[in-house]
């Protein structure tokens, strides 16, 4: 039975049971056993959190970032060992998409370290003329539950919460995702040795492989638990938030989305081959098992949308079939299909289990018209989580933007327009409507990529997440989630943290006889 990491210790976990992973390519058990923690472990660590927080709040920052970067550098130096593993519990491509994602990992992990040495995330703002001064600081004790589907980059221990929630300051109780133990325990391994190094508290990483829902909810509600990082299904997301909001815990959910993707007619009558590419390209990529999968396609009927829809066909069943995380997972997509077509989608490819290796599902297009969307907008917004997707067939533009108004918040929405200005009065109908429901709106392509960058928006509206003015990617805007707002009002110079003081201010902001301005002064070196 695999250790769990608790206040420094790799140990014996107080066990109710214990599981294991499968190969999902073969889909056979892998045999290597990891325990159900009890309410023990977890009370253990929460007391344990709540000590490092007090040493993490006075520590230099710079230990922070050393950490975050020491990380990054352990990634890479045991990249083929991890790598191997998350192979092996999620058929990821050990040389494509686990090399990129490592990559992306260690370059947010870098990233937060750049912006824990800037400090400009805090907002720190001065008004002079009140002697009020505020900033943001960490919050406390953070939970991170890891998706299935990025073992590496949103993972729960090494994923952008954990990297942000260690940025701001907070130590990390991590829950691994049951279908990846055994690489969230390498990953925690090292995470653990660059906080030793860095000469972090002994419980800033802390890591359990799975508790029973009950413990999950009592785990939210724990006053010593300050907020929640979660990243997966929304029935699992939406337990949690009951659990966390009764107690008025922040909870920062990424759940569900269809991000609906709108190609307008001069854009189809262009260059519909080229759109159908990169709709295969999106759709089918990682067997369509991403937050950003285009599962809602929206066009006006038409000879050129009838013509796409066979392109789109014919690129989909010619198209190697690939594998799913697990058998739960092709489970839960056949369920979705089929609430699709008892709603009234038609099937116009796939919508069979199998016909690739291990877990698989028949890359799957469904198709149904603006008319019969609307009369059922909540079945017809239900997340296919696969190589799948609906298109829906509307009668003219009104159409598009009443079902537009009708969509549930996601995290992103696209619209493909024509290069000559024929689609630009379409377009500004539509891009009106869907900015308000959607995290990120994107022009001419698909929205699976998602950069790690500072501009960028990995969030939306309720229910793709649970808080649409936060993003879970790019630094340092997701350093914030994780973060308190705190006052400073007439209090001694001597007593401000450093950050405030006026001689160590950096890239503060200055209320001057009425105006804002903001000066760049080097920080002084803490002593």
């Amino acid at each position: 039975m695999h250790k769990v990491l608790i206040n420094g210790q790799w140990r014996e976990a107080n066990s109710s049971g214990s599981f294991t992973a499968f190969n999902p390519a073969t889909t056979e058990a892998l045999g290597e056993q990891f325990p159900v923690s009890t309410w023990a472990d977890i009370d253990e660590a929460l007391d344990a959190a709540g000590a490092a927080f007090a040493e993490l709040r006075a520590a230099c920052p710079t230990k922070i970032a050393d950490f975050l970067e020491g990380f990054a550098t352990n990634l890479e130096s045991n990249s083929e060992v991890i790598r191997t593993a998350a192979n092996i519990e999620t058929a990821l491509p050990l040389d494509t998409r686990l090399v990129g994602e490592l990559g992306r990992t260690c370059g947010q992990l870098r990233a937060a370290a750049a912006a824990v040495r800037d400090s400009s995330w805090r907002n720190a703002t001065i008004d002079t003329g009140t002697n009020i001064r505020s900033y943001l600081a960490a919050i406390g004790p953070v939970a991170v539950f890891g998706p299935n589907n990025f073992p590496l980059a949103f993972g729960s221990v090494s994923g952008g919460d954990f990297v942000a929630a260690i940025a701001a300051g907070n130590p990390v109780i991590a829950k691994a995702h049951p279908l990846h133990p055994n690489t969230t325990r390498l990953l925690a391994e090292q995470a653990f040795d660059a906080a030793t190094k860095a000469g972090l508290p002994a419980a800033t990483v802390q890591l359990v492989y799975e508790m029973d829902y009950a413990d999950g909810e009592k785990l939210a509600k724990d006053s010593r638990l300050a907020a929640i990082g979660f990243t997966g299904g929304r029935v699992g997301g939406l337990k949690l938030k009951e659990a966390a909001d009764s107690v008025g815990k922040p909870i920062y959910l990424e759940m569900s989305s269809v991000n609906p993707v709108v190609i307008l007619p001069g854009a189809l009558a262009e260059r519909s081959e080229a759109i159908a590419d990169e709709f295969l390209t999106s759709c089918l990529m990682g067997v369509g098992q991403f937050c950003t999968n285009p599962g809602l396609v929206i066009l006006i009927e038409s000879v050129e949308s009838r013509a796409f829809m066979g392109q789109v066909k014919s690129r989909f069943e010619n198209s190697d079939v690939g594998t799913l995380f697990s058998e739960a997972g092709q489970k839960s997509l056949a369920a979705s299909i089929s609430k699709l077509t008892s709603a009234g989608a038609e099937i116009v490819c796939g919508a069979n289990e199998g016909g690739g290796n291990g877990f698989s599902y028949a890359n799957t297009l469904l198709q149904t018209t603006g008319e019969k969307f609307l009369s059922n907008v909540e079945a017809f917004q239900t997340e296919a989580f696969g190589n799948a997707s609906l298109v829906v067939h509307a009668q003219d533009l009104g159409e598009i933007v009443s079902i537009l108004q009708q969509l549930e918040g996601n995290l992103t929405g696209c619209v493909y327009s024509d290069t000559t200005g024929a689609d630009d009065a379409s377009y500004d109908s539509v891009a009106v409507e869907l900015r308000q429901r959607v995290g990120r709106l994107i022009n001419d392509k698909m929205p699976t990529g998602v950069a790690v960058c500072s501009a960028m928006n990995h969030g939306g509206p309720f229910p793709a997440t649970a808080s649409p003015g936060f993003t879970a990617v790019g630094m340092p805007g997701a350093i914030q989630r994780f973060a308190m707002l705190q006052c400073f009002d007439n209090v001694r110079p001597g007593r401000l943290p450093e950050l405030l003081k006026d001689e160590n201010r950096s890239k503060a902001w200055r209320c001057i006889d009425g105006k804002w301005t903001q000066e760049n002064v080097a920080v002084a070196t803490p002593a």
